[in-house]
């Protein structure tokens, strides 16, 4: 095993509390990343036309063997936000149809299903829920409040982005397909901060980043689709792979991947980085940091004084953790941490709430945690920028 932090690119004079956001490349993937270009402008057409789809096939195949599913019912795209417009923008929604979510989600999806619900005058239901949440079984309560004989799909996150909770998927999961429903994941923050395995998981549509966790170059995820939906959705860029001459045995990989002349070279290092995250055995290095997070989580809340949004347990919590902070002027206060203190963390608007994240990964220590609680109480002591 290699020392892993020395592996990261980040600057050294950063105090980096901000995984969550963009994740980081590790060396060895970024190096791999750099011989893919460097072979694409070497020689184009044969890269694009014929390399390309035999890199991206064994691409494809990794990834499938690492999240316990069939390589052809994945799909790569750039983001998350991608694949979440793809799903919206082909699904048959008519008036009065339901999509029902969570009060959490990502702000750009929220924006992507309202966007394509007004177009078709269907519902985008943001059931709320109430913090604190206090077991599973209590989020599930609040959650299935909102189903109604109108609910068409259920679309939730597996792990939120500004609050940070890991929520129970599997349970909604089962659920949802004991009532028929449709079920589509957002799990732009589970794989490789959670473990993933598309089979048990029984979600008909997920959605994850591997830009972020994986440790692979920006721009770089995926789309699972169930073989029995994939027919539903058509491709945002409609281009050669239809009605194409050169079929690879799939309309879903045809229509998706087949989008015109791009570099796909981040995609082809998901390979390389899953053979990363093996020699330096993850499972135990997310363990550690998952732990690192939860041991802190206590002092943030005391510093902000906050109250946790749910259990410090695993449960809801890996490697994010949100608090919520009182402060009028969120942007100004991210600014002044990373200008003033050189953190880079998030001050995060939800909805007339702000939350302040801490994400952790490989080269994160408790001095780094440290460093910002002491931040915290100088910025308490000496402006006004957080409210008691």
């Amino acid at each position: 095993m290699q020392n892993i932090s020395e592996s990261f690119l980040l600057k050294k004079d950063i105090t980096f509390l901000n995984f969550g956001s963009f994740g980081a490349c590790v060396k060895p993937v970024f190096d791999k990343y750099q011989q893919y270009q460097l072979e694409l402008e070497q020689e184009p057409v044969q890269f694009i036309t014929v390399k390309g789809l035999q890199y991206l096939a064994q691409s494809r195949k990794a990834l499938g063997a690492y999240l316990n599913c069939n390589q052809d019912d994945l799909v790569y795209v750039t983001n998350p936000s991608y694949a979440v417009n793809i799903i919206a923008k082909s699904l048959a929604l008519q008036p009065g149809d339901e999509i029902l979510t969570t009060s959490l989600e990502y702000g750009a999806c929220d924006k992507t299903w309202e966007y394509y619900c007004k177009k078709s005058a269907a519902i985008y239901k943001k059931q709320t829920i109430n913090f604190p949440i206090k077991s599973k079984e209590n989020f599930i309560d609040q959650f299935f409040k909102g189903l109604t004989a109108k609910t068409k799909m259920i679309f939730i996150s597996h792990i939120t982005s500004s609050t940070g909770l890991r929520l129970p998927v599997e349970e909604i999961c089962a659920i949802a397909k004991e009532k028929g429903l449709l079920t589509f994941i957002d799990g732009a923050h589970g794989p490789a901060q959670v473990p993933v395995d598309l089979q048990n998981l029984q979600a008909d549509i997920y959605t994850g980043a591997c830009h972020k966790w994986m440790l692979t170059p920006k721009g770089s995820s995926f789309l699972f689709v169930k073989k029995e939906y994939q027919h539903l959705f058509d491709p945002l860029v409609v281009s050669w792979g239809y009605n194409t001459a050169l079929s690879s045995g799939s309309q879903f990989l045809d229509y998706h991947q087949m989008q015109g002349t791009r570099d796909f070279s981040a995609f082809l290092c998901i390979p390389e980085a899953i053979h990363f995250m093996q020699q330096n055995d993850w499972e135990n290095v997310s363990l550690k940091y998952r732990q690192l997070t939860q041991q802190n989580a206590m002092e943030l809340c005391s510093l902000l004084n906050a109250k946790p949004l749910a259990p410090i347990t695993n449960d809801f919590i890996a490697q994010l953790y949100s608090a919520e902070i009182k402060t009028k002027e969120p942007e100004r206060l991210k600014n002044h941490l990373y200008d003033d203190y050189k953190i880079e963390i998030p001050v995060m608007r939800h909805g007339e709430k702000v939350y302040l994240r801490y994400s952790l990964n490989a080269f994160n220590t408790q001095r780094d945690l440290d460093i910002l609680f002491d931040a915290i109480t100088k910025i308490k002591k000496h402006t006004s920028l957080i409210e008691d």
